[in-house]
């Protein structure tokens, strides 16, 4: 199942980067960090890069209608079809790479971490440093600079504590997990370069990202942060910027994904990497999801010299992505968050039981009427029943927008953004928007389906990560669970198992123990 899974992931992405190098074939050229005048990518737009990406057109804005008309786009129909077909229109199957890349769209600000950070050094004796300012780093005016006009004011939580592991010499090697919009990316962006050597024009930075998308994405950070840099230039490593065989790079800083970056080191020979002094591999845990990424980076690191810095980094840490963060870096500094943050004890739990999706909506209906929410996120196992609540709660004059599979990830960001302007008040979902999505409004995450799994089993990580959506920035959360037969129970039972909590039971034809729940 892992392989045909794989193989889906790797097949999206193809056609995702075949109709955009159509595009690129076009304007690109050597696809360089060049003129610095360029305007960051808003949280609305599709990405860009610095002067170099012309990506193709983002189709019609989705959003709900009391018709539940969604637009969609022709690279969308095979897709659509073949999903259908699998899986009829659940969204089982999460493209992490495209849930990462939704997260970058929509991100305005940074979302400091509410768990707490566990180091583990290489050296134990070696006191831990942490820093509460950019100054205390020592940098260079240039990137200092950079740095406060991206609008840092000081350091996040990860950030505190990465970068003095980072920029301490000697240079150390760091595994480290991080959430979405931690801080993270512009973490090890500013390492890179505090390592160039700007009189030299040879690359001396090598950064692995899953997607082309991706990749994009931070070269757009790293185009920001080094803006008071003119010497130090960024070139791509992608699917659609082709390089002759023995071309002399420059840039110093390359940025790409796993199979055109191996070319280049190898067959094209256009980057030397005995030359390379820091290696980052963004995203591990969407890396090694996609089909033939993990090998291709482990050869890559193979090329490396012995004292390349190794920068490791994913959002999670299963014991998959701990072992391939094992054959990356050797001796590692690493930073984890402790699992015993991942209790979400700032968010009331209750469940509802209900025979039919028909008693479910009227539970719902009598929660609007009892208590106030100013926005939720209502979470549905399939596309169909998405579809059916958005007419249902359209019909009773809520203003509601819709985010599914179907979607692109261009369409999912501006449905986003209208969320978090405050332009629809309720936004319905399948688990493409479970992870990663900080919206401070959202009050309440109503599972209107349960999250299961593909043999219908509890799927405990995918509630953590779908609840988590509330109770954000400190703020006290509500989380419904609309709980169906037997079934339901037993699926109930097994997530108050896994976190090892009780989730309280709610009468919702009692207006007056509903209206409880908010005090």
């Amino acid at each position: 199942m892992m392989d045909s899974w794989s193989k889906s992931v790797d097949d999206q992405e193809s056609r995702q980067l075949t109709e955009t190098t159509k595009s690129l074939n076009n304007v690109l050229g050597t696809m360089t960090l060049g003129e610095r005048d360029t305007k960051p990518a808003s949280a609305s737009a599709s990405p860009q890069t610095p002067t170099s990406a012309c990506r193709t057109p983002v189709p019609t804005t989705v959003h709900s209608s009391p018709d539940v008309s969604v637009t969609s786009s022709p690279k969308l129909d095979g897709a659509v079809n073949d999903c259908k077909k699998n899986d009829e229109d659940n969204d089982l199957t999460i493209n992490k790479a495209e849930v990462s890349l939704l997260n970058k769209l929509v991100r305005q600000s940074l979302a400091e971490s509410r768990h707490d950070i566990e180091v583990k050094q290489r050296d134990p004796s070696s006191p831990l440093y942490s820093v509460h300012s950019f100054e205390e780093l020592h940098l260079m005016p240039e990137l200092l600079k950079g740095v406060y006009n991206m609008g840092f004011n000081r350091p996040s939580r990860i950030q505190e504590t990465a970068l003095p592991l980072m920029l301490a010499q000697p240079f150390h090697n760091l595994i480290a997990q991080s959430q979405s919009g931690t801080g993270k990316t512009a973490a090890f962006v500013l390492a890179m370069l505090s390592r160039v050597d700007a009189t030299k024009r040879h690359p001396q930075c090598l950064c692995l990202s899953p997607t082309f998308e991706l990749a994009l994405q931070t070269g757009t950070v790293i185009e920001q942060m080094s803006k008071f840099c003119p010497d130090i230039r960024l070139l791509y490593a992608i699917r659609g910027n082709r390089l002759e065989r023995g071309t002399h790079c420059e840039e110093q800083i390359v940025i790409g994904t796993p199979g055109t970056l191996l070319d280049w080191c190898t067959k094209l020979r256009i980057v030397d990497p005995q030359n390379i002094k820091v290696f980052v591999l963004d995203e591990a845990d969407v890396m090694i999801a996609t089909q033939g990424h993990k090998d291709q980076s482990i050869r890559i690191k193979k090329l490396l010299p012995s004292d390349c810095q190794m920068l490791f980094f994913s959002a999670t840490f299963e014991d998959s992505v701990w072992a391939f963060a094992q054959r990356i870096v050797p001796d590692p500094n690493v930073i984890r968050l402790r699992r015993d943050e991942e209790t979400l004890v700032n968010i009331k739990q209750y469940f509802i039981m209900c025979r039919d999706r028909n008693a479910k909506f009227q539970a719902l209906c009598n929660i609007y009427g009892a208590i106030t929410i100013a926005q939720v996120m209502i979470f549905c196992e399939t596309r169909r029943m998405a579809t059916w609540l958005v007419e249902q709660m359209s019909r009773e004059g809520h203003q509601v927008g819709l985010l599914t599979g179907e979607l692109t990830v261009e369409q999912r960001a501006a449905v986003i953004q209208r969320f978090k302007e405050g332009k629809e008040k309720v936004l319905i979902t399948t688990n493409v928007c479970a992870r990663g999505i900080d919206v401070a409004q959202v009050t309440a995450v109503i599972n209107f389906d349960l999250p299961v799994d593909r043999s219908g089993r509890a799927d405990a990580e995918t509630y953590l990560h779908r609840i988590g959506r509330t109770g954000r920035f400190g703020k006290q959360g509500l989380a419904i669970n609309m709980v169906e037969g037997e079934n339901g129970k037993h699926i109930l039972h097994d997530i108050e198992k896994h976190f090892n909590r009780t989730i309280q039971k709610l009468d919702a034809d009692d207006i007056d123990e509903i209206e409880k729940i908010k005090g």
